[in-house]
């Protein structure tokens, strides 16, 4: 799941976005804030040392202009949220329509447990009972 969270607070918007893709059971590339990057350094290097699988968790640093186009048109990515992307969410969603991509765009400001929805796939199997 790629990630474009909110860039204020720096810390909170990231991990608000975060949290319910990795409760889904997703690996995420998220970006860090423009402005104050050093939030989501810290939070890389708290992952690092934490429990985490390498490679679940991916935080970019850079301008969102030039990082967010590639990663809302990469073929492995499977779904994209835009909450932070403010004034490239039109852009965004073209490029994901390419791969039919999830898009997602949450509320900057939402905690809510039905965030995680948005990133699961289920399905009903129903077992025939015989008799």
């Amino acid at each position: 799941v790629g990630i474009v969270p909110p860039s204020e607070p720096p810390l909170l918007g990231l991990v608000s976005r975060i949290a319910p893709a990795l409760t889904g059971g997703n690996a995420v590339i998220a970006l860090a804030s423009e402005s104050q990057p050093l939030a989501a350094i810290e939070l890389a290097e708290a992952i690092a040392t934490a429990d985490v699988p390498g490679g679940v968790v991916n935080l970019l640093t850079g301008h969102r202009v030039e990082l967010a186009p590639w990663l809302a048109s990469h073929m492995d990515v499977n779904a994209i949220d835009l909450t932070g992307a403010d004034g490239l969410r039109t852009d965004l969603e073209i490029a994901a329509a390419e791969n039919v991509k999830r898009v997602v765009v949450g509320r900057p400001d939402s905690q809510s447990l039905y965030e995680i929805s948005a990133f699961l796939e289920l399905k009903t199997v129903w077992h025939p009972i015989g008799t």
